[in-house]
């Protein structure tokens, strides 16, 4: 084989190994993924689970240049942070024992409306879960304490200190991915699901009821989407409610990306 032969053979093998990696790589929309150390933890938690992805965070972006960018990404997390406003959910009455923040509300029902219409995959946390649940026409829990009671403490002054127990149902995605009937989970949050929504069904539970994750009702047809009240990304990887999750998650926003690239 002559030198110019080889150089670009050379070249050709190197083009190959670089469309691959390219291929390999996904942009995972975070609706909040900085501003303090606990929103930075869920890039982390991502890229240690598969280092091959991007991570955006939206919300310091202008609302349309955050639209813009979800086009060009492959999945969407639902992040934790305030209460969404109760006036979304008919109970506008009650803002005063709500931390409200309308910007980020706005920002994230536009997400979640554009990521239904593109098929993503969608993971939601905390919050995550409450805002699709409301977005898809269900209820929340204004103040768990209050309005259920104390015999499951949710929320502790230090947010990695406080654990309790879910139960998990059957036949259901969560189990499918967890292969366990119960376990042991962080918990950091005042609100939760009172009425769910007609899309979804309920996953698993904590001892006083309380819904601590959903999925699709019927999923013919449908992408991903997992939505959880605990805080994976702050769970030791060895949890398999933290893991399999993440697990799952990006295994779906890879699946999506290949099908994009199928169709060019």
């Amino acid at each position: 084989m002559k030198i110019s032969e080889k150089i670009v053979f050379i070249l050709l093998i190197i083009f190959v190994f670089s469309s691959c990696s390219e291929q390999k790589t996904v942009k995972i929309a975070l609706s909040k993924g900085k501003g303090s150390p606990s929103y930075e933890k869920y890039t982390e938690w991502l890229k240690s689970i598969n280092d091959k992805i991007e991570c955006v965070d939206l919300y310091h972006l202008e609302f349309d240049s955050a639209m813009k960018v979800l086009d060009e990404c492959d999945g969407l997390l639902l992040t934790g942070g305030p209460d969404v406003h109760p006036g979304r959910y008919d109970k506008l009455y009650d803002t005063s024992r709500c931390e409200i923040d309308e910007a980020r509300d706005t920002l994230e029902f536009a997400l979640i409306k554009k990521a239904f219409d593109k098929n993503l995959p969608i993971l939601g946390i905390c919050r995550g879960q409450q805002i699709l649940n409301v977005a898809l026409g269900g209820s929340l829990i204004v103040d768990i304490p209050q309005d259920v009671g104390t015999k499951v403490i949710h929320r502790c002054d230090n947010p990695d200190s406080c654990f309790h127990k879910v139960k998990i149902q059957k036949n259901s995605l969560l189990h499918l991915l967890v292969n366990i009937n119960e376990g042991i989970v962080n918990t950091n949050h005042h609100q939760a699901i009172e009425r769910i929504s007609n899309d979804l069904m309920a996953t698993s539970f904590t001892d006083d009821g309380i819904i601590e994750s959903v999925e699709w009702k019927d999923k013919v047809g449908k992408p991903f989407l997992l939505a959880i009240q605990w805080h994976p990304e702050r769970m030791n990887k060895e949890n398999p409610l933290s893991l399999a999750i993440g697990e799952a998650f990006l295994d779906n926003v890879f699946k999506h990306k290949n099908k994009k690239l199928a169709k060019k």
